[in-house]
């Protein structure tokens, strides 16, 4: 096939799967932008790794994170939206339309892009871990930690994310192990200050997790190493939340889009515009803050509108121009 008939124009190109993508793809579609998605090697985002959704609305009887994927999909598709699987590998920000390529083979070239990228949870890299991940093992306090409550858990990291995680779930839970693999937290003195002050929460300094024990269905324990006396044992836990960090997924957009230091976009504050004209992020890939598939949703929408607000402004400029200059 030629390079000719590699390229394609769309009016509105989404990049990314999860509730951010397809929130987009559903205002994008009933706006008439007939969105083109490409959704990433995981289909659906963070939320497919789940089980139990009971935090967002509409699902009163809770959901599993992949059905409620499938729900989002479907309504998208309903209204028009393309959506295909596949990666974008590259992209070209320097001039108009914006182009991207995908697969390492196909170039798109799009009037909007909407950024839904997301970013990844941060692991251990236990094999075990992976093995209970949703079944005793989180990496959000905040998402899962309603169904520990009352029992004991354990939590891995030593900065803000975890001292504050650590702080949430002590107010759900018996007892809240805290693992601190050094002497001493990176967290700010305000969050170890709430930490230390907080009766059910034990800080283990010096300690790192081995293993995460297990019944074959849910978490049983964790086993940890002091890594100064070498000395091991288990901790009697439900449940395991791993807090050292997530990385925005954002390599491809780097020289291109305003990022923080960590790699998360900047928009606009109130709006998802980047610093580009015509492209706009969205979801857990701009927000290190909340990261709730709620407010994922939410900016979703808010991208789209964005676009569509941008496309038809465009529009207007040019009838202006063309009624001007006959």
């Amino acid at each position: 096939m030629s390079q000719e008939q590699e390229i394609e124009h769309v009016k509105c190109l989404i990049i990314g799967s999860g509730p951010a993508g397809y929130t987009a793809a559903i205002y994008a579609a009933r706006a008439d932008l007939k969105p083109v998605m490409y959704t990433g090697m995981e289909m659906g985002g963070q939320l497919t790794q789940t089980t139990d959704v009971d935090n967002f609305p509409g699902y009163p009887d809770g959901i599993m994170g992949p059905e409620m994927m499938e729900d989002f999909r479907k309504q998208a598709e309903r209204f028009g939206t393309q959506i295909r699987f596949g990666y974008v590998s590259s992209v070209d920000f320097s001039s108009f339309p914006r182009k991207v390529v995908v697969d390492e083979i196909k170039t798109i070239t799009a009037d909007t892009v909407i950024i839904a990228t997301g970013a990844t949870a941060k692991w251990l890299g236990l094999e075990s871990e992976q093995k209970y991940n949703g079944f005793g093992v989180s990496a959000c306090a905040v998402c899962d930690g309603f169904f520990f409550k009352g029992q004991d858990v354990a939590i891995v990291g030593a900065g803000d994310t975890a001292a504050e995680e650590a702080t949430y779930l002590a107010k759900l839970c018996k007892k809240v192990y805290m693992l601190v693999r050094r002497d001493e937290f990176r967290a700010s003195k305000a969050m170890v200050h709430r930490v230390l002050n907080t009766p059910n929460i034990e800080v283990i300094y010096d300690t790192q997790a081995t293993e995460v024990i297990g019944n074959g269905k849910n978490v049983t324990g964790i086993k940890i190493l002091n890594v100064k006396t070498e000395e091991t044992k288990v901790l009697d836990v439900e449940g395991f939340f791993v807090a050292i960090g997530h990385k925005p997924n954002t390599d491809i957009f780097k020289g291109w889009l305003d990022m923080d230091e960590t790699g998360y976009l900047t928009t606009i504050p109130g709006t998802s515009k980047t610093n580009l004209e015509g492209v706009f992020a969205c979801g857990d890939v701009q927000d290190h803050y909340y990261r709730q598939a709620v407010t994922a949703a939410g900016s979703g929408c808010m991208a789209a509108l964005d676009a569509e607000r941008y496309l038809a402004a465009k529009g207007d400029a040019v009838n202006v121009l063309a009624s001007t200059y006959p």
